[in-house]
């Protein structure tokens, strides 16, 4: 994604994490470097926000307790099919679900947790 231009509208960003220390944190970074980003903590309020705001880009935690990233993330698609999603997790179980996604014809990104916020805005620019 191309970072953001001054006179342009800010891209909309949905960051969606259980941990409300998490997905609150990384939203102030990234308003903070210049995108409209919003915190969710769950993965079914990550399908209502996107249906109501239609993000750009979905930066989700994998493992949730009401439905997991991938889940989430493939019902986004099916209206937001343009949307990018970043996945990130730090778990081990991930790998099982993101095989599972794949062999459904679905490709995700992950990011391995901790995200150094750094690492994300470049991996945001990049």
């Amino acid at each position: 994604m191309a970072e953001p231009i001054k006179g342009k509208s800010k891209p909309k960003v949905l960051v969606v994490d259980d941990e409300h220390v998490i997905a609150d944190t990384l939203a102030i970074i990234l308003n903070q470097s210049g995108y409209e980003a919003t915190a969710v903590y769950t993965g079914k309020g990550a399908v209502e926000s996107a249906r109501a705001h239609k993000p750009e880009l979905i930066i989700s935690d994998v493992i949730m307790p009401d439905m997991n990233g991938i889940e989430a993330a493939i019902k986004i698609r099916e209206f937001l099919p343009g949307c990018k999603i970043l996945l990130f997790s730090g778990q081990a179980a991930t790998a099982d679900l993101l095989e599972m996604a794949r062999n459904q014809g679905h490709e995700f990104e992950i990011l391995a947790k901790p995200v150094h916020p750094q690492d994300l805005l470049a991996k945001l620019r990049g």
